[in-house]
């Protein structure tokens, strides 16, 4: 027999999270219809995350046979942004400020063990394809679908890391969860913020325009977003930004929940000096950045989502951005040296562009060949 709910809830906070509740595990199809119906209209771009075997991923079961109970887990990952370094930064998603993400594993890891230990079969799911996190907390009673795709809690936003623990425990003094109504109301600040459009409908992303997913896609980086791109390096927290709830809850001097002072982030991981990437060795990004998804693991796309910011935010007239770019025009690698084609041209640098007027590889003759908009300077 698996411990009082109390106990249980407070193991998992105690190990970290912010908030838990349990609701049933029986499947989700409503969530497999509409992951189905995105993905056939296009709107899943290449994005694989649950949409590469929806009937898996909204079954409990598939993943855990006999699960009966899922417990949904939330860490907070708000906080204030720290002053923003001199020079030509990217700004960086704040989920990767801090160690909330294994913050949310610790907390339910603390969950799965205490069941574990009362004799019952229990296992973590958190950003996997097993698992569609945001369905799980909705269920449980954490919180709303915001028109901007995210799950909001009430009076606290969307500013969290999502898991679940699945088990075959029943856990029937539970409380049994409510749905939680609609807070946006008439609230549509998130899709015209989006840099993109990419919230084609109220709840409905469009994940090959969203900034966030072309940020990890492999390939050239979408040139129609390149501009909207702006000085965002890794993530994109347009939509949550505007939105009221998240607004309020940054005001706030603590969350409620866990209690303290919110710490600011860490201006190391809120900011990237792009120079500083292009400079680095693959060994060196690795080590730093290695924490973000990278496609492939391959450093190239760390060096084209710096190439397009530079070219965003860069002043083409300074001896540091130019050395950078010429630095990238010479790169063994065909996709620094084409997306550096795009940057240069941006920043009125075409006379760095003699390296490659020869060059043979195709996605630099393409860039060579697309028009360009350029930046205007201050």
């Amino acid at each position: 027999m698996a411990r009082p709910w109390a106990q249980l809830e407070e193991v998992g906070r105690d190990g970290g999270l912010d908030l838990v509740a349990a609701c049933p595990a029986a499947p989700f199809p409503e969530v497999q219809a509409v992951l189905e119906e995105r993905a056939a209209a296009g709107l899943a771009g290449s994005m694989q995350f649950t949409y590469r075997n929806p009937s898996r991923s909204t079954t409990p079961e598939r993943t855990l046979p006999g699960a009966r109970t899922l417990v949904a887990g939330a860490a907070s990952y708000h906080r204030d942004p720290p002053p923003q370094p001199e020079g030509p930064v990217g700004r960086v998603a704040r989920y990767v400020w801090a160690d909330d993400h294994e913050r949310l594993l610790a907390g339910l890891g603390a969950v799965r063990d205490a069941l574990a230990a009362d004799g019952h079969r229990a296992c973590v799911v958190a950003d996997q394809n097993h698992l569609v996190d945001r369905a799980v907390a909705h269920r449980a009673g954490l919180g709303w679908y915001g028109r901007n795709a995210n799950l909001l809690v009430p009076g606290r936003g969307s500013w969290f890391v999502l898991g679940a623990v699945l088990t075959d425990a029943e856990l029937a003094d539970a409380p049994v969860p409510e749905p939680v109504p609609d807070g946006c109301g008439t609230c549509d600040r998130c899709a015209p913020a989006c840099p993109t459009g990419a919230i084609v409908a109220p709840g409905v992303v469009d994940a090959g325009r969203c900034l966030s997913w072309s940020l990890q896609v492999p390939g050239p980086f979408p040139r129609d977003q390149r501009v909207a791109l702006g000085d965002r390096i890794y993530g994109c927290d347009e939509c949550q930004d505007v939105c009221p709830p998240n607004r309020v809850e940054l005001r706030r001097a603590a969350p409620g929940g866990r209690g303290g002072p919110v710490p600011l982030g860490d201006a190391d991981r809120a900011w990237v000096r792009v120079l500083d990437l292009l400079g680095a060795s693959d060994e060196e990004l690795l080590a730093r950045h290695g924490r973000w998804y990278v496609p492939q693991r391959d450093p190239a796309y760390l060096r084209r989502n710096a190439l397009v910011v530079l070219g965003n935010v860069g002043d083409g007239r300074r001896d540091e951005v130019r050395a950078a770019l010429a630095s990238a025009l010479a790169s063994g690698d065909a996709l620094v040296r084409s997306t550096a084609v795009w940057s240069a041209r941006r920043l009125g640098c075409d006379d760095l562009l003699v390296r490659v007027l020869d060059d043979p590889d195709p996605l630099v003759r393409e860039e060579l060949a697309a028009p360009v908009p350029r930046r205007e300077r201050a």
